[in-house]
């Protein structure tokens, strides 16, 4: 894979989450298919207040000891929304504890229970599915980046030009698996939404069915990502819950309740 070179390096990126916001979190852990479907949706359909109570509330468990830093989930999310080198839903960064050891932390949309970036949308264009994705009607959005400055996670990106070509991550990590958004419109990570519209339309389990799973959490390499529903005991994302020590959520002070949960990293030869 070297001679893709027009692939992003993480390095470049300057939207690092400081150590201190990563380690003065509290150890609090959450509860126990059309294309256009994640485009678009009525309004009726919409999630109308914060912490909805769908019958499914998507969640994603990120184990950091287990990341390697590889960087395919990134890759992978902007191959499948067909993704330019400066536009990345999933951000990995490095990062270093107390003790001084060095880990990756990935950083998607935290898919919150109380999102800031619903509250402020002047136009409603950022919304609530009651499954607890936050959506994007890209036809309502009128760019005004209110949502950008409101995320205490910046997982915000906006889009500044039209892009017809293929992202130079596609086909190595995947194909483009949604039509293009005009320039213009504020973007970013929906849990793959429209993966798991269409493989519940078909039986599919999301985080044990590939094709009904975010591809980021199918292109990891080490299984540092787990994916389910958090409403379910049963799924995959609550056993490895029940399983891991301190589950901690970013920034847990905003009350934002995230549905992105960490497993933070252990002391070295500890």
């Amino acid at each position: 894979m070297s001679e893709k070179t027009n692939i992003p390096d993480q390095s470049q990126d300057n939207g690092k989450l400081s150590r201190r916001d990563f380690l003065l979190l509290s150890g609090t852990a959450l509860g126990t298919a059309a294309l256009r479907q994640v485009t678009k949706a009525p309004k009726s359909d919409r999630g109308a207040s914060d912490n909805p109570e769908g019958k499914h509330r998507w969640g994603m468990i990120i184990d950091i000891d287990l990341c390697i830093g590889c960087n395919y989930c990134t890759y992978a999310c902007q191959a499948v929304n067909n993704l330019t080198d400066e536009m990345r839903y999933n951000i990995v960064t490095t990062e270093t504890t107390e003790n001084g050891d060095e880990y990756f932390l990935s950083r998607p949309c935290m898919q919150c229970g109380s999102p800031p970036c619903v509250h402020v949308c002047p136009v409603e264009a950022t919304y609530i599915r009651d499954d607890g994705i936050i959506a994007m009607d890209y036809d309502l959005c009128i760019g005004c980046r209110y949502c950008m400055i409101a995320c205490p996670y910046d997982v915000r990106v906006f889009n500044w030009k039209d892009f017809s070509e293929d992202s130079p991550t596609v086909p190595l990590f995947g194909t483009p698996e949604l039509p293009p958004r005009d320039r213009g419109v504020m973007e970013k990570c929906h849990f793959c939404s429209h993966r798991i519209d269409y493989g519940l339309e078909r039986g599919l389990v999301p985080g044990v069915d590939a094709a009904a799973t975010p591809a980021c959490i199918v292109a990891c390499p080490t299984g540092s990502r787990v994916f389910g529903d958090l409403n379910d005991p049963e799924s995959p994302a609550n056993r490895k819950l029940a399983v891991s020590d301190n589950p901690i959520r970013l920034r847990d002070e905003l009350s934002t309740e995230p549905a992105v949960l960490y497993i933070p990293p252990r002391a070295k030869g500890g």
